[in-house]
Parts: structure tokens; sequence; C-alpha cells
């Protein structure tokens, strides 16, 4: 299956009944796969939104009523988005974003890119809040951490998105769809009728009393730590005895791990780290990754987003290094075999 439609699949099957979207290149074919698809489920719905930003609104109402919802979008759509991710975030309440990147800023090109790193994990939106953010590298992967996102998004009460880009997102490989179990949450928080047995529930994201506001944001920053210590996925590859560890995430560390192979065909000691939840990010799996390398080398689809993350989270134990292409040109395995020899040299 494409990438796009394998996540659409994996959303309906894990048990996504709303779908509200807007066209944008390189995302368009999960709004037509949901167009086709959600009708032909019980209680589906499938809405082609005004814009963007009615589109995250009604994916805040229909989340509030307790179902499971989606949006999906690609990088200048996402920004539309943002002001009500910041009510979504605020409100506690779960949902799923997907971001199928392009180049930016502005308009940019319809081109893969990875550029939307700062935004995903730093300031999808105004005000104190982190979303949960996990970025796939094969169409397999995108099915599986669809699966992961809506579960994680629900028990924790935290919006996710699928951080991915239109490489992969236009990529076609096999897949297996794993027998699902829709796993269930308490949702007695949802406003989805009382039937005169209970209070009324009321999703909100305004207070007036700062103190109040102030002591709601607290109380979800421990909700925030819970998820540090519970959510973090990575993949290290060769990076045992690796002399220098590369850093790379999504598609781009596909093409890393090519360049890895060849690098140690040529006698340099060098692994592969690949962090899959971008927040949080895996921390833990990191400094193992790099604890007997001599440096680091970050490898992105940007002018290099992630590379504060990595320093920051070795504590600046290790140089790190960057390279990157950006404005939707793919770096080839040659370029960044090139960059290892440079950094490491051939034994």
């Amino acid at each position: 299956m494409k990438g796009n439609e394998a996540l659409a699949e994996a959303a309906v099957r894990v048990g996504c009944k709303c779908y509200f979207g807007y066209p944008i290149t390189p995302q368009t074919e999960i709004a037509a796969y949901m167009a086709k698809r959600m009708p032909t489920i019980d209680g589906g719905v499938f809405v082609q939104a005004e814009s963007e930003i009615a589109a995250i609104n009604m994916v805040l109402g229909a989340s509030a009523s307790g179902v499971r919802a989606m949006t999906s979008s690609s990088s200048p759509g996402i920004s539309l988005k943002s002001e009500g991710v910041s009510y979504m975030a605020g409100s506690d309440l779960p949902g799923v974003i997907v971001n199928v990147q392009r180049g930016g800023p502005g308009l940019g090109g319809i081109q893969p890119s990875q550029s939307d790193y700062w935004q995903a994990t730093k300031s999808l939106g105004h005000g104190d809040f982190q979303i949960l953010v996990f970025a796939p590298a094969s169409v397999q992967e995108i099915i599986d951490l669809t699966v992961k996102a809506f579960d994680t998004s629900d028990k924790y009460r935290v919006p996710a998105m699928i951080f991915m880009d239109g490489l992969l997102g236009q990529m076609m490989e096999p897949v297996t769809f794993p027998e699902l179990k829709h796993n269930q949450f308490d949702k007695s928080w949802a406003c989805n009728g009382h039937g005169n047995k209970r209070k009324h529930n009321i999703i909100n994201s305004l207070y007036l009393q700062a103190d109040q506001l102030e002591s709601i944001v607290l109380e979800r920053y421990k909700r925030y730590e819970t998820i540090k210590q519970e959510l973090h996925m990575a993949e290290s590859y060769l990076t045992e005895d690796a002399d220098i560890v590369v850093v790379a995430y999504g598609a781009t560390a596909r093409i890393v791990k090519s360049a890895v192979v060849k690098a140690r065909s040529n006698g340099i000691r060098v692994g592969m780290f690949r962090p899959i939840t971008l927040w949080p990010f895996p921390i833990q799996e990191i400094n193992k990754a790099v604890e007997s390398c001599k440096s680091v080398l970050c490898v992105e689809m940007s002018t290099g987003q992630m590379v504060d993350d990595v320093r920051l989270s070795i504590n600046c134990s290790k140089l790190v290094h960057f390279f990157g292409r950006t404005g939707g040109v793919v770096p080839t395995p040659m370029e960044v075999f090139n960059k290892i020899v440079e950094l490491g040299g051939v034994n």
C-alpha cells in the first residue's frame, strides 16, 4: 500500500470514527481514501471541511464527545491548525493529527521535507503544552504508529501527531495489518449525554482566574513527566562499537542506514540511532547509543532542527556535527557517506 492510504486504513481499523480534512499535496490521498472508507463503517463520518482551521475544530468537537477523531494535512495546513491544537491541549482532549511534510517556509514546494520539527516538538500552538510526536520510517511502521498514536492519545488525553514526509506518504511497500484490538480507555469526562445520571461534563480551555489556570497547567505538566517516563521509542543500529553515531529519523534514517552499511564495508566503525518518538525524545536510548563513540552526526532534511535536542539529550558530552539538505531536496546515501568519511576517515 501507499503510505498515505495505509495510514488511513490503520486509523479506520483502530476505531477512528470521524475524519475531518482538506486537500493539500502530498497528503491528499489520506482524505481521498477516507472519503470512500468512512461511510462503510458503523458511525463513520467524513467531512471535507471548508478550511484547515475548520477541520481541526471539528476534531476538537468530535473528540469532546468521546469518539476517536483524526485530521491530516501538510506543512502550511498544519500551521493553520495550530490554534485548534492548542485549544485541544488546553481542553485535555485526545486526537490524531497527521503531518505529511513538504518544503517551506511559506507555500514552499511539494517535495519531501523534515523542516517542521521545531513546530511539532516545540511550538505547535500558543501556551505551555506538548503533543506526542511519532516519526515512522516505513509504510509498515506508519500502520503500527497510527495504532500507537490513537491509543496513547486516549490514554494520556494529549493530542498526538504522526510526523512523516512526502517521501513516506507516496512510497508503496508491502504491509500486514495485525488483528487490531480497539483498546478502551476511560472517557467518563466526555460530553456525550448525561441521561440525568451525572453532573454535566464541561470541555473548556478558558480560565479567567490566573491562579486556576496556573494550577491546571502545572497539573498537566506532571502528566507530561509521566509520559516521558513511560513513552520513549528508538532504534539503534550497529552502535555498540561505533566511533561515529549518525542520528536520523523518518525517511532520512533509511538513507542513513545505507550510508552506514557502505561505511562499514570501507572499514569505518559507524552506527545509526533513530528516534521514533520525537516528543518525548528518547533520552535514555540515545545516551546508551553514543556511550562509546567519539562523535555524533545529525542528518536531516532541514537546516538542523533536531541538532539541539541531540546535544541537550546527551548533555553535550560528544561533539555533534550536522549534514542536511532542505527545500525539498532529499540527501543521497553517497552524500551522507562522504560526510562520514570526512569525520572519520577510512581505517
